[in-house]
């Protein structure tokens, strides 16, 4: 399966931001605004997930955790906190799923927390200087399109990057290519 990559998290931060601004819309007058805005925030995070879980690797558990995501977001409808801490929760849920199903050291889920962090942040101000529900999730869902930025395995990245920068590590390389390459060049003839 191919890997997302950052125009692909792009495509989908602009379609997330059209259909909330659409559906916000459209909905908002006949429901309420906060209502809406609650089932939006629901909706385009179980949308996202399933994005997820469609680019990840990983091919276990994936009905197990659209359940259980359907059931927190059942939770939290019933249990109805503050928008803001409904929104950290959501988007905690959404850093969950990506922390299991992209990540495959520490490091890099914490990485991934930050950047989920930085989003929320940036969506919040967004959404405090410009009051456009579209560009709130554009910046959110754009933020969050950097993920792919962040290696799989931060800690074996580091350590490769320590391995190479040994002058003795790099010539014990080179020679071990060498002798390969001999080997394959006499095994020709």
């Amino acid at each position: 399966m191919k890997t997302p990559n950052f125009l692909e998290g792009a495509a989908v931060a602009l379609a997330a931001s059209v259909a909330a601004a659409v559906l916000f819309g459209v909905l908002a007058p006949v429901f309420g605004g906060d209502a809406v805005l609650r089932a939006l925030i629901a909706l385009l995070a179980l949308v996202y997930v399933i994005y997820l879980l469609r680019r990840s690797r990983e091919r276990v558990g994936r009905v197990s955790v659209i359940a259980g995501w359907c059931l927190a977001a059942l939770v939290l409808a019933v249990w109805h906190p503050p928008l803001l801490l409904y929104l950290v929760l959501h988007v905690g849920m959404l850093w969950l799923v990506r922390a299991l199903y992209h990540y495959a050291s520490v490091l890099s889920a914490l990485a991934d927390l930050g950047l989920n962090g930085v989003a929320l942040a940036a969506a919040v101000w967004a959404s405090t200087h410009t009051a456009s529900l579209f560009i709130t999730t554009w910046c959110f869902f754009l933020l969050q399109a950097l993920f792919v930025a962040i290696p799989r395995d931060l800690r074996d990245r580091r350590a490769a990057q320590h391995a190479t920068t040994d002058p003795t590590d790099r010539f014990q390389q080179a020679h071990r290519a060498a002798q390969a390459a001999l080997r394959k060049l006499s095994s020709v003839r």
